[in-house]
Parts: C-alpha cells; structure tokens; sequence
C-alpha cells in the first residue's frame, strides 16, 4: 500500500475503490484497519481512502514531539489528497478522527464535500474544562509508555498494530490534547452537508453528538442501536446503510 513522505516522516494510506472521495481518520490508538467493516459497501461507489495518523499503525513515529498537532494531522490529510490528485472530498472519522475532520473542515472548508462525524465530541469552550480532559489524554499516554499496551482497554486499541508505541504516546500527548475552542466554535458556520453518528451506548458522547446536530445548520443525527463507541465496528451493515443512504441523498 502506498505512503507519502511528509518531510522525513511518512504516513501511510490505502485506496478502495472508485468515485466520488472519502476521506476516513481513524480514532486515538486504532489505525486504518477499524474501516475494513465499510471497504466493500463505500467503495462500491466511492473512492474509499483510509490512513494512519502520526504515532499510530505503520505511519512513522517522529521522536520530534512538535511533529504532532492538530495542524500536522490535517496537513497530513490535505497532502493525501493532494497526492491522489483530489481536490476535495467527504472528510470524516471516528473520535479524534472525527474531531480532526472538523479541524480539517476549518482550515479546509474549500477541500470539503461533506462531513461524516462519527463518535465524536466538539471539543470544549472552557479552558477548565479542556485542561481536565488533557489530564486525562496525558495519563492515557504515561500509561502507554509505561505499560505498552497493557494500557490499551477497548477492543479497537487492544488489537491495532502500531510501529512504535513511544510513537502513539506522543500523540497522546500532542494530537489527542486540546488548546483553544476554535473547532466548537467553528461548528455554526459549516455549510457543507453533515452527518453525525453515534453509538446508542457511547454515552460520554451522546451529549457531545446533540449539541453538534443542533449547531451545524442542517445537521443530521443518527443514533444507532446496540453500537457503543465504535459504532461502525459493533453495527457495521446499519452504519454502511445510514452512511450510503447521507451520501446518495446528498450526490457525494
């Protein structure tokens, strides 16, 4: 499978089929391969791409820790299309990969289709609020360079393959950590469609879901049943339906 070389660092992807581009990020501590339930059914159609962020899976793992940021990581993105020669797709993803699409959509609102937010959460508007959960992001990362991945609880984590652990931690600490509200407060002015997906158990991101679906003009909210974080993973054919279904209705 093909990588690019992002200044010394590369960064892997794969490519499914063809048509109209999606532009699918994994979430924190999986890699590419938690989209291998959707590689039939969107890349039927589409052009299905998928790809391992910094730290994780076989991208590289820079020892650099200003490698890693929101800014790299939707640089990263940008540079994928750029070198599949597509201008713009349907950006979306899991969790983190959820929240940098929406980073992405901020700086590259031109590049954006549509948006498929998947088990996400807006980020925080309160300093107070962000410094509690990037305590939390720097313990998940201690323990990962502390006990490998013994720190690794959720079945996506337990069975992704990552080059370095080291790699993954640092991206704990760089990429999963948050420094300003600009994606919440960015979510008012998309105007591209946008779908939004959460498991019926993922609860600490029910209310994150919501308040997305109410900001984003014209959002759409699809709770699915018995689906906990990695909703595509526990209801794949229902989360391949709803999606297919978001992308025809709207000719991405």
């Amino acid at each position: 499978m093909p990588s690019i070389d992002r200044h010394g660092v590369e960064i892997y992807y794969e490519v499914h089929g063809q048509g109209p581009a999606i532009l699918m990020s994994h979430g924190y501590a999986a890699t590419c391969t938690m989209w291998r339930g959707q590689l039939k059914a969107l890349g039927e159609d589409h052009t299905l791409v998928t790809w391992d962020m910094r730290g994780h899976g076989q991208s590289g793992s820079p020892s650099d820790a200003s490698e890693y940021s929101a800014r790299r990581t939707v640089e990263d993105m940008a540079a994928i299309l750029d070198a599949l020669g597509l201008p713009c797709a349907t950006v979306g993803g899991h969790s983190l990969g959820g929240y940098m699409s929406l980073e992405f959509h901020r700086v590259y609102e031109e590049r954006v289709s549509g948006l498929l937010i998947v088990d996400t959460g807006p980020g925080f508007r309160s300093e107070d609020s962000r410094q509690a959960w990037n305590r939390q992001a720097h313990a998940f990362a201690d323990a990962i360079a502390r006990d490998g991945k013994r720190a690794l609880s959720s079945g996506l984590a337990r069975t992704a393959r990552h080059n370095s652990l080291d790699g993954l931690a640092r991206a704990g600490r760089h990429m999963l950590t948050q420094h300003d509200a600009a994606v919440i407060e960015s979510l008012d002015s998309i105007r591209k469609p946008a779908l939004i997906i959460v498991g019926a158990h993922d609860k600490p991101f029910l209310n994150g879901s919501d308040y997305m679906a109410r900001k984003i003009p014209g959002a759409r909210k699809v709770v699915i049943p018995d689906a906990g974080h990695a909703v595509n993973v526990d209801q794949p054919d229902e989360f391949n339906r709803v999606v297919s279904a978001f992308l025809s209705e709207h000719g991405l």
